[in-house]
């Protein structure tokens, strides 16, 4: 069995491991396992509006996911997705209230740029302290996140609105809001915002593969020092990996921007996308259409959740607790490996 199969079996293994020990806790909990997983099943793909949703919650993932397995496939851990979002979520719906008279074919890829710039410089500050002075990225990102939520709340409050929860709806010239792609899913919040998402898997999987660009980013993240003597700018190679990481996880945030809601309001708390994108990108394998394909179950799961507690009774957090059991066994890789190796070597024998 090749290193690359093995690869591919143990997230789906992970998958099954979770959603069986889901099945056990709904079992000692006292609930119907099976009526708890059809119910899931339905909320998923029961009518097309569930189909459309679930194609609408995985966008963000996507993005957020590529956000935390760029970083990661150039040796950074960007726990500071979610703070990114935030700040790409009001760059994006600060530009989509504004310049209202402009047509929309500069309108919306403006706001879309905006988001993904302030992102990008989101993410500049810690690839700086990184690569300048030596400051370990996690805890940064994680203090730029509570950064990120205080300041675009006090925005939102006091700069955007006249002390409201809320700021105005963006402009129509602003809007990835689809009529088309609401229709044919029963009028579901589906957006445009998934082609931008699949668009940017597809660049993250170009630059990382197929440019020279990229080599020294895997390199650099593989062994600083064996770049360094090869002649590669490590420091402006750690900083343009936040940045990019950044400007997917600035994405993210203008796809509920624009798409999703369409405006930006006071936060109570974090939106969890930033934070669900750990796992897409672990779930995926750093990989691109791992990373597509992490995103179509989590949102699958998420949307899915919503119909346990109608159709079985069942409190939709269990789904919450089949997505950490699955991220465990994920993290826990290794032991899968280990028992497909003997599985392998007893195949021989």
């Amino acid at each position: 069995m090749s290193n690359r199969l093995t690869n591919i079996l143990i997230p789906i293994i992970s998958v099954v491991l979770g959603i069986l020990a889901g099945t056990i806790i709904m079992l000692v909990s006292g609930y119907n396992p099976i009526e708890g997983y059809s119910a899931l099943w339905d909320g998923i793909f029961g009518e097309v509006y569930f189909v459309g949703e679930t194609l609408r919650q995985m966008t963000p993932l996507i993005l957020a996911g590529l956000a935390v397995a760029f970083a990661f496939r150039t040796g950074l851990f960007n726990i500071g997705v979610e703070g990114q979002l935030i700040v790409g979520w009001l760059a994006a719906v600060w530009v989509g209230t504004s310049f209202g008279d402009l047509p929309k074919f500069i309108h919306l890829p403006l706001a879309v740029i905006a988001a993904a710039l302030a992102g990008a410089l989101w993410g500049f500050v810690p690839g700086f302290l990184k690569a300048r002075f030596r400051v370990h990225e996690v805890i940064v990102t994680i203090m730029m996140n509570y950064i990120a939520l205080q300041a675009s709340n006090a925005i939102v409050r006091d700069v955007l609105t006249d002390r409201k929860e809320r700021t105005d709806y963006v402009a129509e010239s602003a809007s990835l809001k689809s009529p088309f792609l609401e229709s044919i899913t029963d009028f579901s919040r589906l957006h445009w915002g998934i082609i931008i998402a699949l668009a940017c898997a597809f660049i993250m999987w170009f630059l990382l593969e197929k440019t020279s660009r990229g080599y020294e980013l895997r390199a650099v993240g593989f062994n600083q020092n064996a770049s360094q003597y090869a002649g590669m700018n490590v420091n402006g190679n750690i900083i343009l990996s936040m940045v990019i990481s950044g400007a997917f996880a600035g994405l993210a945030g203008s796809m509920e921007a624009l798409g999703t809601f369409g405006y930006a309001s006071i936060k109570g708390g974090f939106t969890g996308v930033g934070f669900d994108g750990i796992a897409v990108a672990l779930l995926g394998g750093n990989a691109a259409i791992g990373v597509i394909f992490a995103a179509l179950l989590f949102g699958g799961l998420k949307v899915g959740a919503l119909n346990m507690p109608l159709d079985a009774g069942i409190p939709n957090e269990l789904v919450d607790i089949i997505i950490a059991l699955i991220i465990f066994f994920v993290a826990s890789g290794y032991i899968i490996r280990y028992m497909i190796q003997r599985f392998r070597k007893k195949g021989v024998k």
